[in-house]
């Protein structure tokens, strides 16, 4: 990857944001008790005794990325685009078998990933898209801050819907090349991969 791509794919952080100190869930469970806003802030993440306590012998990464999901309400009953994160060889086939999109719909993508342990802050997902090495799209979305699941389920994300291109122009373009990244405040990142579409004029 090319340092301009590297660029495209930087975070944007606001004027002045500095890394925080990963604090532990224990830490975390025990700062400003009797605090209702933090509690319920606390709470939001799903962070209690036992998920603190689990935390604590945990290692490896914070954030599993578990699939992507592209929704779109045009989408022929029963027709599904998901792509399994999980397993790397099948990651790895999405750089040469390019989805169809059909164009000047709308779609959403969803995110779905597990927290392992820890608090994570600031997860986001980000994607450069590049047709005939030009730059066609950028995407940054903040999905959240989260810790683990108390029953070890999976988080869901859905970001804003947007709109494919469309005409014939963007139609015969060719392929579309994408990079997807999954990181977050700290600039962890958890997968960074690359997949394929093609406009069409069904799906």
């Amino acid at each position: 990857m090319s340092a301009q791509e590297e660029d495209e794919l930087k975070p944007t952080f606001a004027q002045g944001f500095k890394l925080g100190q990963d604090a532990s869930p224990e830490e975390l469970l025990q700062k400003d008790k009797g605090d209702e806003s933090l509690e319920r802030w606390k709470a939001s993440l799903g962070l209690d005794a036992a998920t603190a306590g689990a935390s604590a012998s945990a290692s490896g990464p914070k954030v599993t990325p578990i699939a992507l999901v592209l929704t779109s309400p045009t989408l022929p009953q029963g027709k599904k685009i998901e792509m399994d994160l999980t397993d790397p060889r099948t990651v790895e086939s999405y750089r040469k078998s390019p989805f169809n999109i059909k164009e000047g719909v709308e779609y959403s993508v969803t995110v779905k990933f597990k927290v392992n342990h820890g608090i994570v802050s600031g997860l986001r997902y980000m994607h450069v898209a590049k047709v005939k090495g030009v730059t066609a799209d950028r995407t940054e979305e903040m999905l959240g801050s989260y810790g683990p699941k108390p029953d070890g389920g999976a988080y869901e994300k859905t970001l804003p819907a947007e709109e494919s291109p469309d005409g014939f122009v963007a139609r015969n373009a060719g392929t579309y090349y994408v990079t997807s990244l999954i990181t977050d405040d700290d600039q962890n990142k958890y997968l960074k991969f690359e997949w394929c579409f093609k406009l069409t004029k069904e799906w």
